[in-house]
């Protein structure tokens, strides 16, 4: 199948001309796709390089400045950096300086002006790293994609009767008690087809449309909705029996678009059946009964029964 039941699509590029470069042109969206071992990987190395880049320069400084133990600095010799006597101090001073925490054993002085400098520097880029890589954790954290992992569908579709005309009908449920805002609903059925001219197109793609009683816009999505496709004339499933559906080669592929209440982005869920997974003559087990304090109850044991 193109698309998994979890809604990963199963497909990969080949022989892509364009070099790997543009992908670090938009560095901001590559490094939110990225695994989160990479991620870290990433993050961790940003800092501990730029705390050991700059550990290196505050030694070239001290020892341009004759300040280490080795030179035998005299008595009254300022340094541009206190108490620096080699790469070890160099770093740790690197690393206070970045991350401010300033424990006061090692600073700058008034004595050179490279040091005062650097010290800026530093301190404008240990800014900027860090704003960019908590920012990079904080968006992947709050990602809609996790969002989409609240939203199920059942695991088969059926096909029955649903107001006197023959349906396909599937089940999906809101795990959360926050609605999806705008919710929109829709399908695309995937199959091989061949033109009149004899062209065989892989991954044809067919509109589904997607109703529940109510419409497929502005879903209250408060529980579990059963949607429906009517299988007219216009269906692409028109032409299918229950002999023949096992026979077929298709993929249905269902999508859910919304809006996140708590944070306004904008999220989709997706699933997809195949023809062993669409049920012909069957129909959902009810979910919904209410309770004798007068509260709503779904029984997700029954969602994809």
């Amino acid at each position: 199948r193109l698309v998994s039941k979890d809604g990963r699509c199963n497909i990969e590029f080949g022989n892509v001309e364009r070099s790997r470069f543009v992908f670090l042109i938009d560095i901001w969206t590559t490094i939110l796709d990225l695994r989160w071992r990479y991620k870290m990987t990433i993050f961790i190395s940003a800092f501990l390089g730029s705390w050991f880049l700059f550990g290196l320069l505050w030694y070239v400084v001290a020892y341009i400045h004759k300040d280490l133990p080795e030179f035998n600095p005299s008595m009254n010799h300022t340094p541009c950096v206190e108490n620096i006597n080699g790469l070890t101090s160099a770093f740790l001073f690197s690393l206070e300086t970045q991350v401010t925490i300033g424990y006061g054993f090692r600073c700058v002085t008034e004595q050179c002006a490279t040091a005062i400098f650097l010290l800026i520097f530093q301190s404008i880029l240990g800014v900027i790293i860090n704003s960019f890589m908590c920012g990079a954790i904080l968006a992947k954290i709050s990602r809609s994609k996790n969002r989409a992992k609240t939203i199920t569908f059942s695991k088969n579709a059926v096909i029955s009767k649903r107001g006197g005309k023959l349906c396909l009908l599937i089940r999906v449920a809101n795990l959360r008690k926050s609605l999806l805002i705008g919710s929109h609903i829709y399908g695309k059925l995937l199959k091989t087809t061949i033109t009149p001219e004899g062209e065989t197109i892989i991954l044809d793609q067919v509109n589904i449309e997607f109703v529940v009683d109510a419409g497929n816009e502005n879903l209250f999505f408060i529980s579990p909705l059963t949607i429906y496709h009517i299988i007219d004339k216009n269906s692409p499933f028109f032409h299918m029996a229950a002999e023949t559906i096992l026979q077929q080669d298709f993929e249905l592929v269902v999508f859910l678009d919304g809006t996140v209440e708590a944070t306004s982005a904008t999220c989709q869920v997706r699933t997809s059946y195949i023809p062993e997974e669409v049920l012909w003559g069957y129909r959902f087990a009810p979910i919904v009964s209410k309770t004798k304090e007068g509260k709503y109850r779904v029984d997700f044991q029954n969602f994809s029964k």
